[in-house]
């Protein structure tokens, strides 16, 4: 129990609280131990002197009793006792005795059984009791005062236990106190923590360690520093994919012209299906290119935006654009928010990308005849389906990842669903694949939550 409150991987919150507050324990207990064993000695000294102070006391008493005795009364046996004034105990009870053994004077309280046989002057220890002897009258009388049976050791506990009866009211107290300074010690590292956990992937800005305190700086330092090398590192292999996408646009345009002048011109025969074929692999690299600039705006560009912007215009815009609504209208099934409006802080060129790569990736790998349902509810959830057998796990598992794709004859690039995961990361969301589609024998469902418009504070 111990060694998993101290280990490393354990909670410091915890191990502080603990740690310190068993500190406290250890310390008042060591404390009360050592006050105990003081009190022992202090309190021997008073019970023995006061043996000694009783012995000397009763011991002139006794002597003048004995001396007033009636001579002439007839000599028996028995000792003479102290009448009390009122029954009570004891702690302290004497016996006097001559120096035959014989009892002359004794307390009301005094066991002969339990007092030592052995008249000698002094302290003696027996039968769990303390004994002190003190003669006089040149050894002709003994007086012996006896300590009752556990009396000093009882008080000896009794007096430990009011040192130690405290720390059951200071456990509870030490540990609730201890526990609210190590929270409040920690809440800027909390703040610290919370702060890195609700950035995006793209925010790697340095994070506020001006509250944090001195020990943990450094830390912080170098988490800045680290993120500051990832975001160059980042923002280097981002620029030069979609440096190099931009600047194929241009020469693979110009080629892609001439090639389909050429065509033009060529009368039909060997010459002109070969320009056929160089024309063919030319628009595959415009849309190769294309698709590259879309994935390197969405891994590093700002895919929030602080104004709040209503989505579902542009899932129509991106039809229009893309001219899906023209022979193909017949196979969507576009079913928008039932107000009318979704707002949210999501870009909405950013969307405009996520919608129009979904759409197209639906399209193009299902049958002509069948249709694609298209869902934007008005929780935000996003949703593209279209029919197809049923893919396997594994097989989705590795869709979103670049160049990757399915068995399918549809020509493609397999950038489509790359750039709708990195946009989803990039709003803190995910993207969700079903096959096959709920309620259904078969076919795919993609699916992501957008962010909604902050609520109102």
């Amino acid at each position: 129990m111990i060694g998993h409150v101290l280990s490393s991987r354990g909670s410091i919150h915890r191990r502080i609280s603990l740690v310190l507050t068993a500190g406290v324990c250890f310390l008042w207990m060591f404390a009360a131990l050592a006050a105990g064993l003081a009190l022992r000695e202090e309190t021997s000294e008073v019970f023995d002197s006061a043996l000694q102070e009783v012995a000397q006391r009763v011991l002139p008493l006794a002597y003048t009793e004995i001396l007033n005795l009636d001579v002439d009364a007839p000599d028996d046996d028995a000792p003479q006792k102290i009448a009390s004034v009122e029954p009570h105990r004891e702690y302290i009870s004497y016996m006097v005795r001559d120096a035959n053994g014989r009892i002359l004077l004794q307390s009301h309280d005094a066991d002969p059984a339990v007092f030592p046989m052995v008249l000698k002057a002094g302290f003696v220890d027996l039968n769990a009791s303390r004994f002190y002897t003190e003669s006089a009258v040149q050894g002709t009388i003994f007086v012996t005062t006896g300590e009752r049976a556990g009396h000093r050791r009882g008080a000896l506990i009794d007096s430990i236990k009011v040192l130690l009866w405290p720390l059951m009211l200071l456990l509870p107290l030490s540990l609730a106190g201890v526990w609210w300074l190590v929270t409040a010690s920690l809440r800027p590292l909390k703040a610290f923590q919370d702060e890195i956990a609700l950035r995006s992937s793209a925010n790697l800005s340095p994070v506020h360690a001006r509250e944090l305190p001195a020990e943990i700086r450094p830390v912080a330092a170098a988490v800045n520093n680290l993120m500051q090398r990832l975001r160059r590192a980042l923002d280097s292999e981002r620029t030069f994919t979609a440096n190099s996408a931009h600047e194929l646009r241009t020469p693979v345009a110009a080629a892609l012209a001439q090639t389909q002048r050429l065509m033009a011109e060529l009368p039909p025969g060997p010459a002109y299906e070969r320009a056929c074929t160089i024309e063919s692999a030319l628009r595959r690299l415009a849309i190769l290119s294309e698709k590259l600039l879309q994935l390197g705006k969405a891994q590093g560009g700002e895919l929030l935006s602080d104004a709040v912007q209503d989505l579902a215009p542009v899932l129509g815009l991106v039809l229009d654009d893309a001219g899906l609504r023209d022979d193909r209208s017949q196979r969507l099934d576009i079913r928008p928010p039932t107000s009318g409006h979704f707002y949210s802080v999501m870009d909405v060129d950013a969307f405009a990308m996520l919608a129009r790569n979904l759409i197209e990736n639906a399209l193009k790998h299902s049958a002509p005849e069948t249709p694609v349902k298209i869902v934007l509810s008005d929780g935000g959830l996003f949703s593209v389906a279209n029919e197809c057998r049923v893919i396997p796990h594994e097989t989705l598992a590795r869709l979103p990842r670049p160049f990757e794709r399915g068995e399918t004859p549809a020509d493609g690039s397999g950038l489509g669903l790359a750039i709708v995961s990195a946009i989803a990361k990039g709003i803190d969301s995910k993207i969700e694949f079903l096959s096959p589609v709920p309620g259904q024998s078969g076919g795919l469902e993609v699916r992501v939550q957008l962010p909604m418009r902050p609520k109102a504070t």
